[in-house]
């Protein structure tokens, strides 16, 4: 299976930001935000493995940054930074723009894993990535200890589960 390079696997994606997904303090509200990373997220996975279903494996602490308000575009950018056997960790990085002064911030990053299946909804294999850029080889280069850190996370969430409860409140 050939290496991709990163910037094959880049998405970009701006929008508006509308009245109906502000929240109380007139900014936009983070799940809105997080679909949004969601969506092109699992455009690049897609890109990259060349495979009509990827799925969401994982979404790493989301950082907000800083809000993004209704005279604001919202821009979403999402690239492939690491592989796995059939794993892809993404990254979003989302920066706002003051549509009237032009000026723009970065509002959010996080990381997202996503898998990718075959019709039987079994994971297949996935090509390498290829970084290029400076930013895309420290991400690169940053990989291997994100995907230590998620590992732990899993176990620990495992555990956690494997304590909870599945009764009704009520009863």
């Amino acid at each position: 299976m050939e290496s991709k390079k990163m910037k094959d696997t880049r998405v970009v994606q701006t929008d508006q930001v509308l009245i109906n997904d502000l929240n109380n303090y007139n900014s936009l509200f983070g799940g809105v935000l997080m679909k949004k990373m969601d969506a092109c997220a699992t455009l690049s996975a897609r890109r990259h493995s060349r495979i009509k279903e990827c799925v969401t494996a994982s979404t790493d602490s989301v950082n907000f940054i800083a809000p993004i308000f209704q005279s604001d575009s919202v821009c979403i950018e999402s690239f492939v930074t690491y592989t796995g056997k059939s794993s892809m960790e993404i990254f979003c990085k989302v920066i706002a723009e003051d549509l009237e002064t032009g000026n723009r911030r970065f509002a959010a990053t996080a990381f997202l894993t996503f898998v990718a299946l075959d019709e039987n909804r079994k994971p297949v294999k996935v090509p390498q990535v290829i970084p290029e850029t400076e930013e895309e080889k420290y991400l690169y280069e940053t990989g291997s200890e994100r995907v230590k850190i998620r590992n732990l996370k899993r176990e620990q969430n495992n555990a956690l589960v494997a304590k909870l409860l599945i009764d009704k409140p009520w009863d």
